[in-house]
């Protein structure tokens, strides 16, 4: 059986997370030994507490979900997790830019952003919503923000109607330089899937179920 553990972002998003959420969240991430926590931007700091003396990374959300915050709040929320301690953050691009073929306003606002994360040497997911965009409109992200050199490229929030999906990350794996990672999320909810998104080539599995795929269970119904 393959090992999807060191891939698993164990992820709590929900607007009604408790703090009894994370710390059970946090206690799971550090006996499976998963790759990090991402948790919504108020627990950042709780999370680094919960997480310190282990391996696990705290990721959260900037922007999330919808993308379309301002650039300048987009800012701010990054400076604020970096305050907090967070070690990964994943950003939702402006998807209404996209759709209105504003590949400029995107370039732009990639260009605000990645220099202070370079700076304290953190890890940036772009999630650009696959599920609900042309093979076209992927690879042209592929080719934007590859060229940047982000670390990741994220599949979806796990708020669209349509999540993580093989086609999306074998079009990531093509498109994108060897040095760009791929992240897949939204909708991972048993061991089988997160082991073909493995194989299609991504590096990072967001889920909620990461108990139930570490002990190669399916954990039914419910995304983030």
């Amino acid at each position: 059986m393959m090992q999807v553990t060191q891939y698993i972002d164990h992820t709590i998003l929900k607007p009604t997370t408790l703090v009894a959420d994370i710390e059970k969240v946090c206690a799971e991430a550090i006996e499976y030994k998963f790759a990090a926590v991402c948790v919504p931007p108020p627990f950042v700091k709780k999370a680094k507490e919960l997480t310190a003396g282990s391996a696990v990374k705290v990721a959260t959300v900037i922007g999330f979900p919808f993308g379309y915050s301002a650039v300048e709040a987009k800012l701010a929320e990054i400076v604020l997790a970096l305050v907090d301690g967070a070690d990964e953050l994943d950003m939702v691009i402006n998807l209404i830019a996209l759709k209105n073929n504003d590949w400029q306003y995107l370039a732009n606002e990639l260009n605000h952003i990645l220099p202070i994360i370079r700076s304290k040497g953190k890890v940036i997911k772009i999630i650009i919503e696959s599920g609900i965009l042309t093979d076209e409109e992927i690879i042209k992200c592929c080719e934007l923000y590859g060229v940047a050199g982000i670390d990741y490229l994220k599949t979806s929030t796990g708020y669209a109607e349509k999540g993580a999906s093989v086609h999306a990350v074998s079009l990531f794996k093509k498109h994108l330089p060897s040095n760009v990672q791929i992240k897949a999320s939204g909708g991972i909810r048993d061991y089988a899937f997160a082991k073909e998104l493995v194989e299609a080539g991504a590096t990072r599995l967001g889920c909620s179920a990461g108990v139930a795929i570490a002990q190669g269970q399916s954990a039914g119904d419910g995304g983030y």
